[in-house]
């Protein structure tokens, strides 16, 4: 069964009991991501590593041509 059938299928059943619909599949996954983030960045302060920028750096050096 997929994402979007079970989905439907809690619907009609919250639907049948009166109660409100489940929010559809996708609808926080910024909000996850955004919070994970979050969560990544300050666990890095707190063991004393950069907070942000890393990856951009690493390509920086990767990608600079060598003088």
């Amino acid at each position: 069964m997929s994402i979007t059938q079970q989905y439907l299928l809690d619907a009609y059943r919250a639907q049948q009991h009166g109660e409100p619909a489940p929010p559809a599949p996708g609808t926080h996954d910024a909000r996850v991501v955004r919070q994970w983030r979050d969560e990544r960045r300050f666990r890095a302060v707190l063991a004393g590593r950069p907070a942000g920028g890393r990856l951009r750096l690493a390509l920086a050096r990767v990608l600079r041509p060598t003088r």
